[in-house]
């Protein structure tokens, strides 16, 4: 059986940290502090770095779990934290569309259901509930969760194949991600469509992340220490970066050989385009060169407001899910002036941060108390 690792990756809870603040920012329409992230310069987002961590935090936490009591409770354990992300979706749901509804009609602004996709809703409340309870009905945002419960509910197997052949679970995976590419397979929206995520496809990032978790990374560690692997991140980064400039500045993309923009288009986000992971490989490959695992910095101040989002993700998640609908709402009935959006982001990060401070202030007053420390897992592995 594959040994575990015993101590904490603190890069793993900066970096998802982060990834929070950049989906908060991304989520915000029309907001001129986003062009900070990573979605403008390049071909992943957000979204790859959040669902690879977790993939390696939820190896991290419930492969020790499997290693000491056996398959059974731990893979009652991954069912119980994906219960626990269900409900939190469900909550989120509620609220999310209650804020929604309430400025929209208290500001006489149809638009915001519309852009937000919570007009079915109104119209159809009692059927659009039971297809959001199903996960099939998810409003503008509120794709992430879904994907992480799918994937917490097939993970105990993998996890078991992860513990005794890592790579022949990783084969499996690359194999269900081939042919879900090979036959169009993804689960059915409500009231059209498809997945946004497709867990199909982004099951194998989340696998990777849980392969790099139980040995799969130190196995790698020549390749990606190598000066050679480094040079083509680079040179895939800077291709990546040219490529989005022409997404900025169109007259640019005269610039691009047609038989490129042939191969390359169209970078499908939905079933996690393999320019996508390749991006996301050659930013983690840099990263992983200029960051170590003990890196002073860690432990500055400076970089405990992310560390703290990122092992409470779940929560501050929700949170900025939240936050984002308040910004966009200010942007368009109040002002959205360069400052004002300026004010709006900083705020948001600051409210996370501050939330994830208060949690955490919560549970360490909580195990001082009479009841014996509990070591939870995350929104996919973290708190």
């Amino acid at each position: 059986m594959v040994p575990t690792l015993s101590e904490r990756d603190l890069r793993l809870d900066l970096f998802r940290g982060l990834a929070l603040w950049l989906i908060f920012l991304d989520h915000i329409p029309s907001n001129a502090v986003s062009w900070v992230t990573i979605r403008n310069y390049g071909f992943s987002d957000a979204t790859e770095i959040f669902v690879f961590i977790s993939g390696y935090t939820v190896a991290f936490v419930y492969g020790r779990a499997m290693e000491q009591s056996g398959f059974v409770v731990s893979a009652a354990r991954v069912l119980k934290r994906a219960w626990q992300i269900y409900i939190a979706h469900v909550f989120l749901f509620a609220i999310y569309l209650a804020e929604i509804s309430y400025i929209s009609q208290s500001f006489e602004n149809p638009l915001f259901t519309e852009e937000m996709g919570v007009l079915n809703f109104l119209q159809n409340p009692d059927v659009t509930i039971i297809q959001a309870l199903l996960l099939k009905f998810k409003p503008v945002n509120m794709d992430v969760l879904p994907l992480y419960i799918v994937l917490l509910l097939c993970f105990a197997p993998f996890l078991w194949l992860l513990m005794r052949s890592a790579n022949l679970a990783l084969l499996a995976s690359g194999a269900l991600y081939s042919v879900s590419w090979l036959f169009e397979w993804n689960l059915p929206a409500w009231p059209q469509g498809v997945w946004v995520f497709n867990p199909f496809a982004w099951q194998f990032l989340f696998i990777f992340g849980a392969w790099c978790a139980l040995g799969g990374a130190t196995r790698l560690s020549r390749a990606i220490y190598s000066p050679i692997t480094l040079a083509l991140s680079i040179a895939y980064l800077l291709f990546a970066f040219g490529i989005a400039m022409t997404w900025h500045i169109p007259s640019l993309g005269s610039y691009v050989p047609q038989i490129i923009g042939d191969t390359i288009y169209p970078i499908d986000k939905t079933n996690l385009d393999v320019l996508r992971i390749l991006h996301f490989l050659a930013l983690a490959i840099v990263t992983v060169r200029l960051v170590p695992r003990d890196w002073p910095a860690l432990k500055s101040p400076f970089m405990r407001p992310a560390i703290l989002c990122g092992q409470h993700s779940l929560g501050i998640f929700c949170l900025g899910v939240f936050l984002s609908f308040a910004g966009h709402f200010i942007f368009t009935e109040i002002s959205n002036r360069i400052p004002v959006q300026f004010l709006v982001s900083l705020s948001g990060i600051l409210i996370m941060a501050g939330a994830a401070w208060l949690i955490s202030w919560y549970k360490r007053i909580e195990r001082q108390g009479p009841r014996p420390p509990v070591t939870k897992p995350g929104f996919a592995g973290g708190e």
